[in-house]
């Protein structure tokens, strides 16, 4: 336990951007499954809107540093190639 009042405040500051940074993440993992569920049901149309919201979600989260760049990028590349075979 800290015995420093700084390091007290350490401690709640880590807590509260741990809290938001679970709540990010989440978040992304819901959105991402939208999008997979909308592949599998073959619906272009709500796949591509999920993507959309999506790609939203996780350009934010990297911004922020919850999750890296280039993971925010290889997700959503990943997503665009299985919503784009629904195109074709």
């Amino acid at each position: 336990m800290a015995n420093i009042r700084s390091a007290e405040k350490n401690i709640r500051k880590t807590a509260a951007r741990t809290a938001h940074n679970q709540t990010v993440k989440s978040r992304m993992r819901t959105l991402r499954k939208n999008v997979l569920t909308a592949v599998e049901k073959k619906d272009a149309a709500a796949a591509s809107t999920s993507l959309s919201a999506f790609a939203s979600a996780a350009d934010k989260a990297a911004k922020t540093n919850v999750i890296k760049k280039n993971t925010a990028s290889r997700l959503k590349s990943r997503l665009a190639v299985k919503v784009g075979a629904l195109t074709k």
